[in-house]
């Protein structure tokens, strides 16, 4: 298979979005829990539908990723959204038409979508 500039670009992104993740860069994060029971519950679909958001909108300074399980197996599928400077919000019994609500309100207006969060903060203790 010979590769065409386009798919060196599409390298390229995906390259940059795994260095922004790791050194911390951008102005938001989303995390969709991907433990076993959010598995079962649709998160594959939900991460799905996260990703064709991003895709679509172009944004550079977002970053996602996934995580184990959160803990709270009977809300799956959820998420977490973090904007730089505040507060988590997980998001909680996610559907395709929940994803598309929350990408628009809160990681791009920074609205959160009340009727869909759990809570805000953080699990850590300590």
């Amino acid at each position: 298979m010979k590769l065409k500039p386009e798919d060196l670009k599409k390298i390229s992104d995906k390259m940059e979005a795994s260095t922004n993740l790791r050194s911390g860069a951008g102005r938001a994060k989303i995390t969709v829990h991907m433990g076993t029971c959010g598995i079962a519950t649709g998160s594959r679909d939900i991460m799905k539908a996260f990703l064709e958001e991003l895709e679509t909108s172009g944004q550079k300074d977002i970053l996602f990723t996934t995580s184990g399980c959160a803990g709270l197996c009977s809300h799956e599928p959820m998420a977490t959204i973090e904007i730089k400077g505040e507060s988590p919000v997980k998001y909680v019994h996610l559907t395709k038409e929940k994803v598309k609500k929350i990408f628009d309100e809160h990681v791009m207006k920074g609205n959160i979508v009340e009727e869909s969060a759990l809570g805000r903060g953080s699990e850590r203790v300590g």
